[in-house]
């Protein structure tokens, strides 16, 4: 066996020791669907924070959860799935929001609604016949042009709407509705009122076409996991 080889096996045993717990493997199953702070997991799990802190450093000494900073709190940070290093929960959606197994739409939010909300609603529109919307907590004037020409890029039928406030939704949110926030700031003011977070850099703020399309693999890819678990 060559050292490549033996690397490889190091960090299987690794990755595999890793989840030979039922505190980190449900951590994983949590967050086979969306991204979640610290003390979201603690809430969700029961575990006292000094504890998950433990669990939380040897999923990510393994490389299979990473952390990102907030772009709104800078205090916090958010933790995801590290992409194709473990499968997630079989039923993702059942695990995350088990309340919610087949919601009456979907609604992503952000904070102006000109980009990543609706890019994200364009992509839910093409995995999944439950209906989307999207929102803004703050919107602005109206939708980014490159945005748009990111959804004509990749095939989207991204309609060229005008932003809207999650409070002037028509028609308005009810417990049916299953709210994911794909903005950092978005999730922070919503706070329990969005049951999934997907903590998605703002293309806006980076600028540039490639930032925008990062922006639609990222969304594209916890799409296809959700609308998987949802269907």
């Amino acid at each position: 066996m060559n050292t490549e080889q033996d690397a490889e096996l190091a960090r299987r045993v690794e990755v595999h020791a890793a989840l030979a717990d039922p505190t980190r493997l449900r951590v994983v199953d949590l967050l086979g669907a969306g991204d979640a702070a610290s003390s979201e997991l603690s809430a969700r799990l029961g575990t006292p924070s000094n504890l998950l802190a433990h669990h939380l450093k040897i999923l990510e000494a393994a490389g299979v959860i990473r952390r990102r900073r907030s772009e709104g709190d800078g205090r916090r940070s958010y933790w995801r799935l590290v992409p194709d290093v473990v499968a997630p929960a079989a039923d993702p959606g059942a695990v995350a929001v088990p309340h919610l197994r087949t919601p009456a739409r979907l609604v992503f939010v952000c904070t102006a609604n000109t980009a990543r909300s609706h890019l994200a609603a364009a992509l839910w529109r093409q995995a999944s016949r439950v209906p989307a919307d999207s929102a803004g907590t703050h919107p602005a004037e109206r939708i980014d042009r490159r945005a748009v020409a990111a959804a004509r890029r990749h095939h989207l039928d991204l309609p060229d709407v005008r932003p809207q406030r999650v409070e002037d939704l028509a028609p308005a949110l009810t417990e049916d509705d299953l709210v994911v926030t794909v903005c950092d700031r978005a999730h922070e003011e919503l706070g329990d009122a969005a049951q999934l977070h997907w903590s998605v850099p703002d293309p806006v703020a980076a600028g540039g076409a490639a930032a925008f399309d990062r922006a639609h693999d990222e969304i594209a890819g916890r799409v296809r996991v959700l609308a998987g678990g949802l269907r």
